[in-house]
């Protein structure tokens, strides 16, 4: 019994010494480089949650563009090109300008709106 205890303990020692010369590098990293990406992860969520939509992709097929095209041509783009495409789509106006129907629109409404509050 007491020689099985020694030879446990000498096999352990061993394999402490022998295996236990890893060396782990540890450094500091910026926030930068942290997040960086994580934010390019979310950005190309963002747009690759815009081409999912219907009517996305019913507009790419109305242009001639397969939406899995798409798809992948958004999956090979750098973390830059993501970057800036998200930037654009958060940036872009969501509809055009007023046509001249909607200007009519809001003078009638206007011109409603006035005649009720200051008729006598």
């Amino acid at each position: 019994m007491i020689s099985l205890k020694k030879n446990t303990c000498r096999v352990l020692v061993v394999a402490m010494m022998t295996l236990s010369f890893q060396s782990a590098q540890a450094g500091m990293i910026g926030t930068e480089q942290a997040t960086a990406n994580t934010a390019a992860a979310t950005q190309r969520s963002l747009i690759l949650g815009v081409l999912d939509r219907a009517e996305t992709a019913a507009q790419l097929q109305a242009q001639g563009i397969d939406p899995s095209m798409a798809r992948e041509r958004v999956a090979a783009m750098t973390d830059q090109e993501v970057r800036q495409l998200a930037g654009d789509m958060q940036t872009a106006p969501a509809g055009a300008g007023l046509s001249s129907g909607g200007v009519l629109a809001v003078i009638v409404i206007g011109a409603l709106i006035w005649y009720f509050v200051y008729r006598k």
